[in-house]
């Protein structure tokens, strides 16, 4: 559209090295925020505060040490006032995956415990989290499971008081393959979208629908979104649009291109528009 953006005056959020920084707003409480980052080697979160064009922070609050903070996913659930889980790749725990639920009171956090959802190795490009707006303390996970040929897999997450319990984890494509991402569509319960670059189709760009029921989930059929070497992907449902997402990802098979297209969900299947092309120069 032909709306600009503008911009207030940066904030420093932490003035040491920062790694895997992920945002995301409390939709229960106007104006603020959490930041979830590797600081140096410890995984950090820090609540910020938005008045005006300005952010204000409070102390930040250790969530893994001695070193943790891989692949940093954020996210709150829209469910339970001032609740949020952080999932990542705890490299001081052989990098399984792990998740831990922080509470937020005013600009301070406290977490619970731990909880590990992929005993493996689950360094990756990046890690997907979402929870469904529809189904009070749901939400699911998307990463790359490296200690199982690098398949994309995902799992289904109950949020509690202060810790998580699991489902199983389902594989949803059985070859290697990387950069997931996904998100639950809020006009449905339990149904959510996945993408990721599938090396075992020429590395093509490829999405699928995800259906949750309790705590095991079932799968659509594969459907692609670029027929191209495809880095990157994310994705995010419009609210406001019932069944509709859009995908974001670099396309190296266009000189690393800037490429976005949207998607409508039908059913457990998906149909694609056209290409948009939003920067024509390489992109990461």
């Amino acid at each position: 559209s032909s709306t600009s953006i503008s911009y207030g005056s940066k904030i420093v959020y932490n003035s040491a090295q920062s790694y895997f920084n992920s945002v995301v707003f409390d939709p229960n409480t106007a104006n603020k925020l959490v930041i979830a980052y590797r600081n140096v080697e410890v995984g950090t979160a820090i609540v910020g505060t938005v008045s005006s064009n300005s952010i204000s922070f409070g102390t930040p609050s250790v969530f893994e040490t001695p070193t943790g903070g891989n692949y940093i996913e954020i996210a709150y659930d829209p469910n339970t006032a001032n609740k949020f889980v952080i999932v990542h790749a705890d490299e001081g725990n052989s990098n399984y995956g792990t998740a831990i639920v922080g509470t937020v009171s005013s600009t301070s956090i406290s977490f619970g415990s731990p909880v590990v959802f992929n005993s493996g190795n689950t360094t990756a490009t990046s890690i997907g989290l979402s929870f469904d707006k529809n189904t009070a303390t749901k939400f699911v996970i998307a990463y790359k499971d490296t200690s199982n040929s690098t398949y994309i897999t995902v799992i289904e997450g109950t949020l509690g008081s202060t810790s998580v319990t699991f489902g199983s984890e389902i594989v949803t494509n059985s070859a290697a393959s990387d950069y997931p991402d996904m998100a639950f569509d809020p006009s449905s319960y339990g149904k959510f979208v996945v993408v990721y670059r599938n090396a075992g189709n020429s590395n093509y760009g490829t999405s699928i629908v995800g259906q949750v029921s309790g705590t095991s989930i079932s799968f659509g059929t594969e459907v692609i979104f670029n027929s191209g070497y495809t880095s990157e992907p994310a994705m995010a449902f419009d609210p406001n649009n019932a069944n509709k997402f859009v995908v974001v990802y670099r396309n190296d098979s266009t000189s690393d291109r800037g490429e976005t297209i949207v998607g409508t969900v039908s059913g457990t299947s998906i149909s694609y528009g056209s290409v948009v092309v939003f920067n024509s120069a390489s992109v990461n």
